[in-house]
């Protein structure tokens, strides 16, 4: 049987592919763009862009499951114009393929940012309800509205699943992500303050992991919030410092103060040509982000998401053996994230 994955390229597409191809699966990658991170793998690759329903028949034709990660990600409204066509029309295309080739099952790729916000002292689960606020971030926006472009092919007879992972980490990591930068940034010394808030990390074997046992086991419709643990930037930072050596910044930043500040210095970095890392999206993410549960995901696909030192120490440590970060470990020495075991 053959699986095929869009946003192959991704960071968790990239393990993704990884990970099924070591586990014994055929499979195919859609690739819009960019094949580097895919180099190497012996995959069959082949020429496909979601927002283009007919380039996607023939490369559903004899698929059983499509694992759809394709989607546009920005920290910014910079980018509302192209995250329509992409992750709600392109989903609602990938649903029609999928329909019109006979695939078997779709394992849809959300974001715990599909979901309304909730009080700080509440927790999120599979239960809380999509977003529905139109002036919310336009990416929670888009994904909620992917979520229901899923649920209406379940209506039209679609074997289909939602998975919902939290901020990820991890391995494989090539653009490199907008977390993956930040801990760039902190191993390097270059990050000068430190946002006081945090969020809830998982690393994202975790959720490929979770993701390949839900694409087996669970039943039409699930949805599940793929998370890990919630932790702060200072608590990140020591970690870094931890095992690269380097000094964790000394200014911490109040919410009030970097809630004022994020659109000058996003316009500041959109001068000098950086991409924003530091925006009002960002910021109110931080603010308003509560505890997560992952309780269904484990008591229904067994997982159990790995601590998040191991896994700072293997982003780090990935990110030096591909030659970006220079920096020579302390304490035990990490193991190897490009065995494809881990």
């Amino acid at each position: 049987m053959t699986v095929l994955v869009t946003g192959a390229t991704g960071h968790i597409g990239s393990n993704l592919v990884r990970l099924l191809k070591y586990r014994g699966e055929r499979v195919r990658a859609l690739v819009h763009l960019n094949r580097q991170p895919l180099d190497k793998l012996g995959i069959d690759t082949v020429a496909g862009d979601v927002c283009r329903l007919e380039s996607l028949y023939q490369a559903f034709e004899g698929i059983h499951t499509v694992y759809h990660l394709a989607a546009c990600l920005s920290l910014t409204t910079s980018k509302r114009q192209q995250m329509v066509p992409v992750n709600i029309n392109g989903t609602r295309n990938v649903i029609d393929a999928c329909l019109k080739t006979g695939v078997h099952r779709l394992v849809h790729f959300s974001s715990i940012h599909a979901l309304a916000p909730v009080n700080h002292d509440e927790i999120i689960n599979e239960s809380c309800r999509l977003m529905e606020i139109p002036d919310r971030p336009p990416y929670g926006m888009s994904k909620a509205l992917g979520e229901i472009e899923v649920r209406k092919g379940i209506d039209r007879g679609l074997n289909a699943i939602i998975i919902r992972p939290t901020a990820v980490l991890g391995p494989y990591d090539f653009q490199p992500s907008f977390f993956g930068e930040v801990l760039l940034l902190l191993a390097k010394g270059r990050l000068p303050g430190l946002v006081q808030g945090g969020f809830d990390w998982v690393d994202v074997r975790d959720v490929v992991d979770g993701a390949v046992s839900a694409a087996r086991t669970a039943p039409v419709g699930s949805s599940f919030l793929l998370a890990g643990r919630w932790s702060s930037f200072s608590e990140i930072a020591d970690i870094v410092s931890k095992f690269s050596g380097v000094s964790t910044p000394s200014f911490f930043c109040p919410l009030w103060l970097a809630e004022f500040g994020a659109p000058f210095v996003t316009l500041y970095d959109r001068i000098r040509q950086r991409r924003p890392l530091y925006t009002s999206f960002a910021v109110k993410t931080i603010k308003t982000s509560p505890r997560v549960s992952h309780e269904k995901a484990t008591r229904e696909l067994g997982y159990h998401p790995r601590p998040l030192e191991e896994s700072i120490r293997d982003t780090l440590e990935w990110f030096r053996e591909i030659g970006i970060l220079n920096y020579l470990p302390t304490g035990t020495s990490p193991v190897r994230v490009t065995d494809p075991k881990i």
